[in-house]
C-alpha cells in the first residue's frame, strides 16, 4: 500500500491477498498436474470442543478457526507474547498499552480499549477449562498447546462469563501412559533467547504426569538519549513460565490437577512523545525506532499462579464433571506516560522530544488478587437422537488496585498521589444445552443460561506518601444484575462432505465498575446484550486434501460498555452506547496444493457501526485534527460519535501461511514455510483522528529448516516481520502526539527435539 495513501480512503485492501494468491497459481498447477500416489496426503480430521464435547469441526454449528502443531509453533518462534495471534484468525484482533502483561482481545470488532486492571472483556480466555477474567491473567504465555480454538459470536450457553463477542480457547498437552517430550532452544537479534521443553509419561499404571516449562529473555533494544533518566534502556523482557499437571484413570473416574505459575520482569509501554505528523497518520520524519527521550521510570513486574481439579465420573447414562480453578496475580507497571521529557505547564518547555505541556508519570499495582471458579456439569452419554448438558457455575474474584501519580520534574520524582480500588464480583448461573436429531441430515441444538452476577466496590484517595492515610472517599458504588442468554442452531448436512448451518444467539456482559479518582472519578456502565446471527458452510473438499469454512454474520449490541479516554483533563469515563451494529463475513481455507505443499488461508469483513445521536466524548488534549461533528457541554468542547466505527476494529483481516517440503529420504526433508498477516486501518479511540487512525499493516515471516529421523529433530533459521515495517499501534491522547509502534524485525536460529 502506498505511503501516501490517504487516511479517509476506507476501500477495501484486497491487494496484498491477490498478490499472495497470484505467486501460487504455479502451485497450483503443479498440484493439479501431479500423478495420483498409492496413498494421497489427506487432511487430518479437525476436533474441537466448542461444545464442551469432542466433535468434529465441520458439525458444529459456530465459527470456529483452530491453531495447530507447526503453525502455532512458527508464529511463537520470536518469543513474542500472545499478540502474535492478533491477525492470524479471522476477525480476531488483540493489543496491548501495557505490552505483554495485559492484551486486549477483539472478534468481530467486539472488545474492550479499557486499561484499567479490573476491566473486563467481551472476548472471555479460557485456558484448560478454567476462565481468566482478570485482564493480568489473559497473558499467560502460550507453550506445550495441544491446540488453540478461536469461537467467534455469543458462546455464553456453555462458558462461564462475559463472551458475547466469543472466546479464545487455549489447551495444554495432557499427560499419557505413553512416554513423550521435547526441548526447543532459539535465539535470535537483540540477544532474543526462547526455550521451552516438556516431560511426561506413566508414575503407575494409573497415573500419568507432564511437566512444562518455558523460558524467555530479550535485551533492551531501545536507548534513552536522555542523559541520567531513572530508566536507560527499554523493550527487553525475562520471563518464565511452568505447568505441572497429574491424571488419574480409573476404571469410572478420571481426575487432571493442573498447577501453573507465571513471573514477568521487564519494561512496561514504551510511550513515544509527538511522533505523529499532524494531520495524517504518518511518523514524524526521522523518527527512529531505536531511540527514545524520556525523563520518567519505566518497568513491569508481574506474577501469577494458580490451579485446578477437572474431575470425571462415568456414571453410565451420564457423565458427571467438575472443574475447580483458582487463580492470583500481584503486578505493578510504572509508565512515562508524557513520552519525553522538559515539559512545562506555563507553555514553555520546547526541549525534548518535542512540545510536552505537562508531565504524566504514573503506576498501576494489584497487591491482591484472587479469582475461584468452580462447575458442575452432567452430560448424556450417547442417548441416541438426543444428546444434552446442563450444570452450574461460580465465580469469586476479590481484587485490589492501586493507582500512582508522580512528579518527574521534582528531583527524586516523589509521589504526588495514591488512590486505591476494591471490588467484590459474585456471579452464579445454571445452563443447559441439548441437540437433537431431526433426521439423518439434520440436527437442531439449543441451549440456555440464567446468570445472577453481583458486584460491590469501593475506592479511596490516600496521602501521596507510603502507607498514607485516606483523605478522601470512600466513593461506593454497586451492582446487582441477573439475565438469561440462548442459542438455537441447525446444522444440515448437505452431502457427505459439506454442511451448512445457521445460529442465533444472545449474548451478555455483566455491568463494569471504574474509579479513577484523580481523573474524573467513579463511573460505571449498565450491562450489554447482544443478538447474533450467522450462517455458513463447512466441507471437506478433494478427498479430504482441502477444508473450507465460510460464514456471514449479523450483530446487534444494546448499551454497549464504552470508554472513553484522553482529552485535555486525561479523564477516562465509562459509558454506554445506545447501540452498535456490525455485520461481514470470515472465510477459512486450508488445503494440500501437491503432496508436499500446504495452504492455509483466512480473511474477514468486519463493518462495526456507533448508533447513537447523543453520544459524545471528550476530543484530544493536543495536536490533533478532529473530523467528527462537535459540540460544546459545560464549556468543554466534545465530538459526537454516532455513525463511527469501533475502535480497534479492523474491516479487513487477510493470512496466509504456506509450507513447501522437500524431501530427501523417507525420513528427512528440507523445508521452507512463511506466513502473511494484514490488518487494515482502525481507530485507536471512539472519535475520529487522522493522527489516531492506524496505518494498515502487513507482516510476514520465513522459515528455513531440516528435520530428520522422522520428524523428531528441526533444525531452522527464521525471520520475522521480514520487511521491517514500522506501525504506530496505539496512542496517548491527553497530551501531545503520542504513541507506541509494533515489534521490530527480528532474525533468529531454532532447535527442535522431540523424544
Amino acid at each position: 500500500m502506498s505511503p501516501n495513501r490517504s487516511v479517509h480512503d476506507r476501500r477495501p485492501v484486497v491487494r496484498p491477498l491477490v498478490l499472495a494468491l497470484s505467486a501460487l497459481l504455479p502451485l497450483s498447477a503443479v498440484a493439479q498436474q501431479a500423478p495420483a500416489s498409492k496413498d494421497p496426503v489427506a487432511l487430518d480430521a479437525l476436533t474441537v470442543t466448542a461444545q464442551r464435547r469432542v466433535e468434529n469441526a465441520k458439525d458444529v454449528p459456530v465459527a470456529i478457526t483452530a491453531i495447530q502443531g507447526e503453525k502455532l509453533d512458527v508464529l511463537g518462534s520470536a518469543g513474542d507474547d500472545i499478540r502474535f495471534l492478533a491477525g492470524r484468525v479471522p476477525s480476531l484482533n488483540i493489543e496491548s498499552s501495557y505490552g505483554r502483561a495485559f492484551p486486549r482481545f477483539y472478534i468481530r470488532g467486539l472488545g474492550n480499549t479499557d486499561f484499567d486492571l479490573n476491566a473486563s472483556q467481551p472476548v472471555s480466555l479460557v485456558y484448560d477449562d478454567v476462565v481468566q477474567e482478570s485482564p493480568l491473567l489473559k497473558g499467560f504465555p502460550l507453550f506445550d498447546l495441544a491446540g488453540v480454538e478461536v469461537l467467534r459470536g455469543p458462546q455464553g450457553t456453555l462458558f462461564g462469563r462475559n463472551t458475547p463477542a466469543g472466546v479464545v480457547k487455549f489447551d495444554s498437552a495432557r499427560p499419557s501412559q505413553d512416554a513423550d517430550g521435547y526441548v526447543k532452544v532459539a535465539y535470535g537479534s537483540y540477544n532474543t533467547w526462547n526455550t521451552q521443553g516438556a516431560y511426561g509419561g506413566p508414575l503407575t499404571d494409573r497415573w500419568s504426569a507432564r511437566v512444562s516449562a518455558l523460558y524467555q529473555r530479550r535485551d533492551d533494544w531501545v536507548t534513552n538519549t536522555r542523559d541520567n533518566a531513572p530508566a536507560q534502556g527499554f523493550e527487553g523482557y525475562d520471563e518464565a513460565a511452568a505447568r505441572v499437571q497429574f491424571l488419574y484413570e480409573g476404571d469410572a473416574f478420571e481426575g487432571l490437577f493442573n498447577l501453573h505459575k507465571r513471573k514477568l520482569n521487564g519494561t512496561a509501554r514504551l510511550f513515544r512523545a509527538n511522533i505523529i505528523q499532524p494531520g495524517s497518520n504518518q511518523l514524524v520524519e526521522n523518527f527512529d525506532r531505536d531511540e527514545v527521550s524520556t525523563d520518567g521510570q519505566n518497568f513491569s513486574d508481574l506474577e501469577t499462579w494458580g490451579g485446578s481439579a477437572r474431575l470425571k465420573w462415568d456414571l453410565g447414562r451420564v457423565t458427571l464433571h467438575s472443574i475447580t480453578g483458582y487463580e492470583t496475580a500481584e503486578s505493578l507497571n510504572h509508565g512515562d506516560i508524557d513520552g519525553g521529557y522538559g515539559a512545562a505547564f506555563l507553555g514553555a518547555g520546547n526541549s525534548g522530544p518535542g512540545f510536552i505541556p505537562f508531565p504524566s508519570e504514573s503506576a498501576d499495582g494489584l497487591p491482591s488478587h484472587r479469582q475461584w471458579t468452580q462447575e458442575f456439569r452432567v452430560e448424556s452419554n450417547e442417548w441416541g437422537r438426543f444428546d444434552w448438558q446442563a450444570g452450574v457455575f461460580y465465580f469469586d474474584e476479590d481484587v485490589t488496585i492501586d493507582s500512582f501519580n508522580y512528579d518527574s520534574l521534582t528531583l527524586g520524582n516523589p509521589q504526588t498521589g495514591h488512590a486505591v480500588q476494591q471490588q467484590r464480583n459474585k456471579a452464579w448461573a445454571a445452563f443447559a444445552s441439548g441437540d437433537f436429531d431431526v433426521t439423518d441430515r439434520f440436527k437442531l441444538r439449543a441451549g440456555v443460561r440464567y446468570t445472577q452476577d453481583k458486584k460491590d466496590f469501593t475506592a479511596s484517595v490516600l496521602q501521596a506518601v507510603p502507607g498514607g492515610t485516606p483523605v478522601s472517599g470512600p466513593y461506593v458504588a454497586n451492582s446487582d444484575v441477573d439475565d438469561v442468554s440462548w442459542d438455537l442452531s441447525g446444522v444440515y448436512q448437505l452431502t457427505d462432505n459439506i454442511n451448512a448451518y445457521a445460529r442465533v444467539a444472545k449474548g451478555f456482559r455483566a455491568p463494569s465498575i471504574q474509579g479513577r479518582l484523580a481523573f474524573g472519578g467513579v463511573t460505571q456502565a449498565d450491562s450489554e446484550k447482544v443478538i447474533s446471527y450467522e450462517a455458513g458452510i463447512k466441507a471437506d473438499l478433494f478427498d479430504r486434501r482441502a477444508r473450507l469454512g465460510f460464514s456471514v454474520f449479523r450483530y446487534n449490541v444494546d448499551g454497549q460498555q464504552l470508554i472513553a479516554v484522553g482529552g485535555s483533563n486525561n479523564t477516562a469515563t465509562l459509558l454506554n452506547a445506545d447501540k452498535t451494529i456490525g455485520q461481514g463475513f470470515e472465510l477459512d481455507f486450508e488445503a494440500y496444493l501437491t503432496d508436499n505443499v500446504l495452504l492455509t488461508l483466512g480473511s474477514s469483513y468486519n463493518d462495526t457501526e456507533i448508533k447513537d445521536p447523543d453520544l459524545a466524548v471528550a476530543i484530544c488534549g493536543g495536536g490533533c485534527t478532529i473530523t467528527d461533528p462537535t459540540t460544546v457541554i459545560n464549556g468543554g468542547t466534545y465530538a459526537l460519535v454516532n455513525g463511527n466505527s469501533l475502535p480497534q476494529a479492523p474491516k479487513w483481516i487477510h493470512n496466509l501461511t504456506l509450507r513447501a517440503g522437500f524431501p530427501v529420504n523417507d525420513a528427512s526433508e528440507f523445508y521452507v514455510y512463511t506466513d502473511w498477516a494484514y490488518k487494515g486501518p482502525v481507530n485507536f479511540f471512539l472519535y475520529e483522528s487522522p493522527e489516531f487512525r492506524s496505518r494498515s499493516s502487513l507482516e510476514g515471516g520465513l522459515r528455513l529448516g531440516y528435520n530428520w529421523d522422522y520428524g523428531q529433530y528441526d533444525v531452522a533459521v527464521f525471520g520475522r516481520n521480514l520487511t521491517d515495517q514500522v506501525r504506530v499501534v496505539g496512542a496517548i491522547d491527553f497530551n501531545n502526539l503520542t504513541g507506541f509502534i509494533n515489534e521490530p524485525r527480528t532474525f533468529g536460529v531454532e532447535f527442535t527435539a522431540k523424544f
